[in-house]
């Protein structure tokens, strides 16, 4: 009997932030999903926003260049009361994108809601609640100084399952709904579209 070899996939989330930027790197390997690495980018110490880009820039490429991530996912920012801080949000969001596009790595988006959701069952649930499940999913302990690691840990495994949710796997002859897209509603809520 011959044995298949598992191919390993390596997905780098990220949590963009403009004073703390939390990333966490995860292997899967069939249906196992392990920790590779973990950590913040501080850049509250830094004067000028432009110089805060250009370290998320060049962090988010170290880390990319060190650990060969097949896809990235990165959470979407949502709107604040402050449009200026939704503003820096979403330039830290394009300058980090920038950094895998630059290597070829897909790149998908997901809404902090549905991070929430897909490792704890609520939309709603608490940074806590979010490092309390990752650890049951990782078997691990996590370090609770690095919360904003911990939700980039989240969106990549939320991520993960995803690629492996029927709405977002291909079959013969169709193309891949794109995730979060129309097609993924779709496929999801066939009942709701008439």
């Amino acid at each position: 009997m011959l044995k298949t070899e598992v191919s390993e996939k390596v997905i780098i989330g990220v949590d963009p932030g403009t004073q703390v930027m939390g990333y966490g790197v995860i292997s899967v390997k069939g249906q196992q999903i392990s920790l590779v690495q973990y950590g913040v980018i501080h850049l509250s110490k830094y004067s000028t926003h432009e110089l805060k880009l250009k370290k998320i820039f060049e962090r988010l490429t170290q880390l990319i260049e060190e650990y060969l991530p097949d896809e990235m996912a990165i959470e979407d920012p949502f709107y604040g009361k402050n449009a200026q801080s939704m503003l820096k949000l979403g330039r830290a969001q394009g300058v980090a994108m920038a950094a895998a596009l630059a290597r070829n790595i897909p790149i998908v988006e997901y809404s902090p809601k549905k991070v929430k959701q897909s490792v704890t069952g609520s939309g709603n649930a608490s940074k806590e609640q979010v490092a309390y499940m990752l650890e049951k999913i990782l078997k691990m302990e996590l370090s609770r100084e690095f919360m904003d690691a911990t939700d980039g840990i989240a969106i990549a495994i939320c991520h993960q399952y995803h690629a492996n949710s029927p709405a977002s796997v291909s079959t013969p002859g169709s193309k891949k709904a794109k995730k979060g897209g129309w097609g993924a509603f779709v496929s999801e809520n066939p009942g709701r579209v008439k």
